[in-house]
């Protein structure tokens, strides 16, 4: 797809630019990831674990992102961007909860949520393309 419309990639990697540089990377890693493992995303799943890895998020958390919701590793902001990240990604007919929100907005600014949903906004088009383009992790490192 970058070689096929070359000014659309630019944009959605401008986008990755911008959340890299305005959500903090721990929770970006977690929300990639989470998001990835929603939506079934191998080729994601496996790059943002590695990234995350190599930043120097601890392997436990790593693995726990999938069952977040009863694992005791993570923050309270931490919680409330990976609820936000669940019904986002998981979007239906009703959007996002108000409990959710107003669990993200109790801890996180109001920029700061906004930058959260770009976040995880941007790793969903992502994920769409890996996926539709039929894009798989290599298969060693």
């Amino acid at each position: 797809m970058r070689e096929l419309v070359p000014e659309g990639y630019a944009a959605i990697f401008g986008l990755e630019k911008y959340v890299s540089a305005n959500v903090d990377h721990t929770v970006l890693h977690l929300i990639k990831l989470r998001a990835s493992i929603l939506n079934g995303c191998s080729f994601c799943v496996d790059m943002h674990s590695r990234d995350a890895l190599a930043g120097g998020e601890d392997s436990r958390r790593l693995f726990a992102v999938g069952a977040w919701l009863e694992s005791p590793l993570f923050t309270e902001r931490e919680r409330a961007a990976l609820a936000l990240t669940d019904e986002v990604t998981r979007l239906g007919s009703h959007g996002v909860s108000d409990e959710v929100f107003d669990q993200a907005r109790a801890v996180w600014s109001a920029e700061e949520v906004a930058n959260l949903v770009l976040a995880i906004a941007t790793i969903n088009v992502w994920n769409r393309i890996s996926i539709t383009s039929r894009t798989t992790p290599p298969e060693t490192v």
